[in-house]
């Protein structure tokens, strides 16, 4: 596992693992111009929603269902503080697996990418776009650069604006907030642990080398996931955000962005340490 920050003020990725699941978080970034309506913030939710679900994972309980008990959880500690009723706060995306018995299951909400390398299939991606579909005019307005300048934070504020309002409700997108039905939008499945030879859980600042620069496929990610690691993966993300600081021959909403990765080998065990 490895996870570092980007340009942001504070890293709002999340890691953890157990003895038989790994859950991967990103946080959903506020502009600080815009209100929030919790007293803690991002980095605080999906700390306390990570160790929610890697403290669930461990049963036999469907994974909507543990995402859906994880954010009760989360709830429970904040809503004497802060307003969850509003638009206004934090959220998170979700991808996760879990061995169980002689299956892999596995939940993604959101644009996390899970990579499975499976003996009958290849390497399969699974991720959820929904976001992409949704407020189209302020998302183009948005990836214009040059990034790092007032009027493109201007524009990413105002696109955020917009999709608070279409945030978990039909029509919109889905992402793990303060509202438990959203685990019910979540892309879950399960496959026989012996076809799994490898996964990959990836926020979407560690898949830019293939869904953003097309530099790799999904398949040689995960050779240098196997071969030199997760760190690797990262440095090599670096070196191409360097290349390109204005985000104008890549359109991104920040020239580097939090990212964190947990590579699966159907050969070892999941070793239990968090981060």
């Amino acid at each position: 596992m490895a996870s570092a920050q980007g340009a942001g003020a504070a890293n709002e990725d999340s890691v953890h693992a157990s003895a038989t699941g790994v859950v991967v978080l990103d946080g959903l970034s506020a502009p600080k111009d815009l209100p929030m309506g919790c007293v803690h913030g991002t980095p605080w939710f999906v700390r306390q929603l990570g160790t929610s679900l890697i403290n669930l994972i461990d049963d036999s309980t469907p994974l909507r269902e543990t995402l859906r008990t994880a954010i009760d959880q989360v709830n429970a500690l904040h809503r004497d503080t802060c307003a969850l009723d509003s638009e206004a706060v934090p959220a998170s995306t979700v991808v996760m697996v879990r061995e169980r018995s002689n299956v892999l299951d596995y939940l993604v909400l959101s644009d996390n990418v899970l990579l499975l390398d499976l003996t009958d299939a290849g390497v399969q991606a699974v991720t959820d776009k929904r976001v992409e579909e949704v407020a189209s005019d302020e998302m183009r307005a948005a990836l214009q650069g040059p990034a790092g300048t007032p009027e493109h934070a201007a524009r990413v504020s105002k696109l955020v604006a917009v999709q608070r309002r279409l945030r978990n409700r039909a029509g919109g997108y889905w992402v793990a907030s303060t509202d438990p039905s959203a685990a019910d939008e979540a892309i879950s499945g399960t496959v026989e642990l012996t076809k799994v030879r490898q996964a990959a859980l990836l926020t979407d600042g560690a898949s830019r080398l293939v869904d953003t620069f097309d530099a790799l496929t999904w398949p040689q990610l995960l050779d240098l996931l196997r071969t030199e690691g997760p760190g690797a993966l990262i440095s090599r993300t670096r070196e191409a955000e360097l290349t390109d600081p204005g985000c104008e021959r890549w359109p991104r909403f920040k020239q580097s962005d939090d990212a964190t990765v947990a590579y699966v080998n159907a050969l070892a065990k999941f070793d239990g340490t968090t981060g």
